[in-house]
């Protein structure tokens, strides 16, 4: 499979992409929450309804734009000219999303919600072609775990921007006045993320197309891409997968500013240092699957995360030395599984094709990528109902022993289970290192034979109009 080998360029290419996307994908995890309650005025049960409510538009909204996407026809591709079409509009909608106009707190809500769905609406365009191109650049399993490997250390440059420079800024640009801060230092990253999207779509090249072409209905390729029983049971693992992470994103402000009583400089240098942890376990999952079966790493991995995470609930949180220690070593372990994730998404695309004779790849990456909504929504809202449920007061200068209680199960032992959760759903998997070889081996001479038959029958046509 040496033809399916990536340059580094365009490995480095293709991780700028979900770098753009995370650039404002990290704000969200990281400080919209936060930001929403302690800035913007939102109760935190309305935040949980606002970041469920959505998701019910993207049970329609993802499949449509994975059809759209298998359908698309350019000189650029099916799915690379996306990242050049939807990446203003995207950051646009993301910088007026953390935008909080000066209006009464009704007119806030319908402000908040929209912003949100037009924000979700142009992540939708842009990242399932984007997901679904990491599937078609190369057709070798191990090739796909570099690339992904890439992607996520650039995710992780990424995020460690955002995390180290975006509440600096926000206090540079808007001292007192916390709302214009964040709007502004959110303007600076849309710009980053503007700019690795355009090198995103100029370096990199699709190169597999589906061994025999669909021209289907939607509503046909529906139906036969939930005959892959590997889709579905991924699927599952997308939402397990994202959930205890998210979880614990989500709380780490909360964590740092009311149970450990650290400053806002002190939560920029903590959450960068977990991002230098993430970065670091991106590039450990090649050598760990060129040496070991990537289901199993990712089981393994799953059960050591969820006996550590939930060993941090009995940390001292004022052994600040402690905790940030075992925050990073938290953040190498959590990182593993995500590459490995992203590249069984495509190994199960290929198990689809193999299996039914159709490759759907962006109906195919929708699901995985509403899945993925859905399990950060639930994740924040879980963050939302229980901090509520608790009596969290926005903003105030200390919090109840039942507050501080709940952020601390939210930063430790509920991502514990959910990891727990995850490694059980692995089990599911089959596309196993011997069952991909042979899949890759049989999709192989089914391509050869098409352009072989296809190229036959183009003769006899020449043929017989000469």
């Amino acid at each position: 499979m040496k033809s399916n080998a990536l340059s580094i360029k365009e490995k480095i290419g293709y991780g700028m992409g979900d770098a753009g996307c995370n650039m404002i994908g990290g704000a969200i995890m990281l400080f919209l929450n936060y930001f929403y309650t302690d800035i913007f005025g939102l109760t935190p049960a309305l935040v949980g309804i606002l970041l469920l409510s959505v998701r019910v538009l993207d049970a329609v909204t993802d499949p449509i734009m994975g059809a759209i996407a298998d359908r698309t026809q350019s000189r650029f591709g099916r799915f690379r000219p996306w990242l050049l079409w939807i990446s203003l509009p995207y950051v646009l909608f993301s910088v007026m999303m953390f935008t909080t106009p000066e209006w009464s707190y009704n007119s806030k809500v319908i402000y908040a919600f929209v912003t949100y769905f037009l924000m979700s609406l142009t992540y939708t365009a842009i990242n399932i072609p984007y997901c679904s191109l990491g599937g078609v650049i190369t057709a070798d399993p191990q090739e796909r775990v570099s690339c992904q490997s890439y992607r996520f250390i650039m995710v992780g440059i990424a995020t460690l921007i955002l995390s180290l420079t975006l509440l600096p800024m926000a206090e540079w640009f808007g001292g007192a006045d916390k709302a214009k801060g964040y709007q502004m230092s959110m303007g600076v990253m849309a710009l980053i993320a503007l700019a690795m999207f355009l090198f995103c779509f100029a370096t990199v090249k699709e190169r597999i197309r589906p061994a025999v072409p669909t021209h289907d209905a939607l509503k046909a390729d529906l139906k036969d891409v939930w005959k892959n029983d590997q889709w579905v049971r991924i699927l599952l693992l997308t939402f397990c997968n994202v959930c205890p992470g998210f979880i614990r994103m989500a709380a780490t402000m909360y964590y740092v500013t009311y149970v450990m009583q650290q400053s806002t400089s002190f939560a920029s240098l903590f959450i960068g240092l977990g991002v230098v942890g993430m970065m670091i376990g991106s590039a450990l999952a090649k050598p760990l699957t060129d040496r070991f079966c990537k289901l199993k790493v990712f089981f393994w991995t799953n059960i050591v995360l969820a006996i550590f995470s939930s060993g941090f609930y009995f940390l001292n949180p004022q052994f600040t030395s402690l905790i940030v220690v075992a925050y990073f070593l938290l953040n190498i372990l959590h990182q593993i599984p995500s590459p490995l994730h992203w590249s069984l998404m495509a190994d199960v695309d290929d198990y689809g094709e193999w299996k039914t004779g159709k490759r759907i790849t962006g109906i195919s990456f929708s699901g995985n990528l509403f899945f993925l909504k859905v399990g950060l929504a639930v994740a924040g809202a879980m963050v939302g109902f229980v901090m509520s449920y608790s009596g969290y007061q926005a903003d105030a200068g200390s919090q109840s022993a039942g507050a501080l209680q709940s952020i601390v199960l939210l930063f430790t032992v509920i991502p514990g289970v959910g990891y727990l959760i995850t490694a059980g759903v692995v089990r599911l998997l089959k596309v196993d290192r011997n069952l991909m070889s042979q899949i890759q081996s049989d999709l192989e001479k089914r391509r050869v034979n098409y352009q072989e038959l296809a190229e036959y029958r183009k003769q006899q046509l020449e043929a017989k109009h000469s």
